[in-house]
């Protein structure tokens, strides 16, 4: 995408201003509270103040990295947990989630972004753009639509059925007490709007004017996560095979065109630092920056005159998922796996997602052992499992400061597609050989040798598989924060100590020693905390909204 563009979005949830523009109203005024007739000018044939609409609009994406009070969301999953105490996001470790007090809010944004989308939908037509720019009005259009449907997906993962407002652009006097559509009104309305949308946006590979735009691929790629939620146990309480079958065809569908579109990339760190991998399908764009560096480095690391904040610890939980260098889990007695020294020959995955004691990091060894330059002690924010969150980050082993390196948090990318497809195949009618494939080439990716899965492997037994896969592949993506709700376990893995390791280095010997210890007791209340309140504010505006179970 253009540099304009990315500058642009980096201003996510900022008000959005156009300079140097040729309407000192325009100058003076933020974009959405410009009226139509001014951003949706007949006479700018070209287009421009309808694209800066456009381009605010995608600023309402899902931005990742620490946006929930400056830590990631999983930090709320049992793969991490806050380095600092206190923490908001805590309140869904320990299931303190209120209606009036939800670290992760997003009804309003969600809501805020379907109406602009509405408003530029409803107003498009009225520009008149020249030949040479003409195609553009179409795929704006499109963009807009998908965008819509995006906000709509964050909404239903969260809170299940939520009002469906379709094309409508309210005003202060319209009744706006509107009932909450069913869950699955709202999957039909998003597999609906996907499949619409999906011929009328750019085709995959986009070129690299408009790198992080809505295509093809994504509207296919959301589509597919939203049909896999819909056949997870959560709402298929019946186990229906046939909603399995059409998210694992939703799948396919993507594989069966990445020829020449999308491939996972020869390295796995590849795919979250390279703003033309082939790998990512959609991703939410900003400008190259250090900020993830400085926000999840260890805590004892100066660059720059700034020291690095430290502020997701990742669970032992995490750490133990991560499988050796030769395919076996840690628990397997002919693993090679050491008490003794935890952390050599493991999946190559680990060492791009975990930082851990002895890692090399700015020219030095990371210190997480008791009174380590990392974990010294006292009242500063450190880590308090023993580990830092090191994925996304740029290679930073040597060096005095971070590089400014692409921090573009993917929203959708082709290994999810794999996992996706492989566990709604798998959970239809079995482990086939295009199940089996579709993991292994990830493993494969990963740099597991051998990463062959065992023969003969049973549907629970390929389950428990691509579980695993799924967690490690994509660790601080948020997704394990989703799908342990959508696979109904979060009350098996919440409830209960999460834990990490106390490394002791003996004076003398400098021999460390390594101890497993509880860190948080984590409470997941049932059924509630399976979805989010309906935030009080709504549920007051609208007499007409139900609220969630147990809430």
């Amino acid at each position: 995408m253009k540099t304009r563009y990315l500058n642009i979005l980096i201003l996510a949830g900022c008000v959005f201003t156009i300079a140097s523009c040729q309407k000192n109203l325009i100058e003076k005024e933020p974009l959405q509270n410009l009226k139509e007739d001014v951003v949706f000018d007949t006479t700018d044939s070209i287009g421009y103040y309808t694209e800066q609409f456009l381009n605010n609009i995608y600023s309402y994406v899902p931005n990742g990295y620490n946006r929930i009070d400056n830590n990631y969301l999983d930090a709320g999953s049992d793969d991490a947990i806050a380095s600092g105490l206190n923490m908001s996001i805590e309140r869904f470790t320990r299931s303190t989630l209120t209606a009036n007090n939800n670290p992760d809010d997003a009804y309003s944004k969600n809501y805020t972004g379907i109406r602009l989308a509405n408003i530029m939908l409803a107003n498009i037509d009225k520009i008149n753009l020249i030949s040479s720019n003409a195609a553009n009005k179409g795929y704006w259009k499109a963009e807009a639509r998908f965008l819509r449907t995006l906000f709509y997906f964050e909404l239903v993962k969260r809170f299940g059925g939520v009002p469906l407002i379709g094309d409508r652009v309210f005003n202060f006097t319209d009744d706006l007490n509107i009932p909450r559509n069913s869950y699955d009104e709202c999957v039909n309305y998003i597999v609906s709007e996907c499949d619409a949308v999906m011929p009328q946006l750019r085709k995959d590979p986009i070129d690299n004017t408009n790198l992080g735009r809505a295509t093809q691929g994504a509207a296919m790629a959301l589509k597919a996560r939203m049909l896999l939620y819909a056949a997870s146990p959560l709402y298929n309480t019946q186990n229906d095979l046939t909603k399995w079958t059409k998210a694992a065809d939703a799948a396919k569908a993507i594989m069966d065109i990445s020829s020449g579109k999308f491939a996972l990339e020869a390295t796995y760190a590849n795919a979250f630092l390279s703003r033309t991998s082939r790998e990512i399908i959609f991703a939410f764009q900003a400008a190259n920056s250090n900020t993830v560096e400085y926000a999840n480095s260890p805590m004892g690391y100066l660059a720059n005159n700034t020291v690095s904040q430290g502020r997701t610890s990742p669970t032992q939980e995490l750490v133990d998922a991560f499988e050796m260098a030769n395919g076996k889990a840690i628990t397997d007695a002919t693993s090679g796996y050491s008490d003794t020294n935890p952390y050599v020959n493991r999946d190559p995955r680990f060492y791009q997602t975990i930082f851990h004691n002895g890692m090399t990091w700015l020219g030095r060894g990371v210190e997480t052992f008791d009174g380590g330059r990392d974990r010294p002690g006292g009242v500063s924010t450190q880590t308090r499992t023993g580990y830092y969150a090191r994925k996304f980050m740029g290679s930073n082993t040597t060096g005095s400061t971070y590089a400014s390196v692409t921090h573009n948090f993917p929203i959708f990318r082709y290994a999810e597609v794999l996992l996706n497809y492989a566990e709604a195949k798998n959970e239809a009618s079995g482990p086939d050989a295009t199940v089996y494939t579709a993991i292994q080439s990830i493993r494969q990716r990963a740099g597991l040798n051998p990463f062959v899965l065992a023969a003969g492997l049973t549907q629970a037994q390929m389950r428990d598989v691509i579980r695993h896969e799924r967690r490690v592949e994509m660790a601080f993506e948020e997704q394990r924060f989703w799908d342990i709700r959508r696979w109904k376990i979060a009350e098996q893995v919440m409830n209960k100590p999460l834990t990490g390791i106390r490394i002791t280095k003996n004076a003398t010997t400098g021999v460390l020693s390594y101890a497993r210890v509880p860190v948080i007791t984590a409470v997941f209340t049932v059924p509630k905390m399976y979805q989010y309140p309906i935030p009080y504010g709504e549920m007051v505006k609208n007499n007409r909204l139900q609220q969630n179970p147990g809430w």
